[in-house]
């Protein structure tokens, strides 16, 4: 099982905010995950990014590849610098 830390939707229409979660990269984009680790709003002002470092750093650690995005979101809270490959 690959589990990738990315973003999953909720919110309304025209106002989404997203959950980062830890999950099985079989799964879809909003289904089911193994645990929800932080959450990123981007219609507030400034954009909201509230992560739990620790168990960010757990997943990490436990080999989970952070997607394009969470990755700079982790860039941007300061949490790590993973080194993120070019999805095609």
């Amino acid at each position: 099982m690959a589990v990738v830390l990315r973003l999953s939707r909720a919110g309304t229409h025209k106002a989404p905010f997203y959950h980062v979660v830890a999950t099985d990269s079989r799964k879809p984009r909003d289904g089911k995950y193994i645990e929800d680790v932080g959450l990123y709003d981007p219609t507030r002002k400034p954009e909201l990014i509230q992560l739990k470092a620790e168990r960010v750093q757990h997943w990490l650690k436990a080999g989970a590849r952070p997607s394009q995005t969470v990755a700079m979101l982790l860039k941007r809270a300061k949490i790590a610098k993973p080194a993120v490959e070019k999805q095609a």
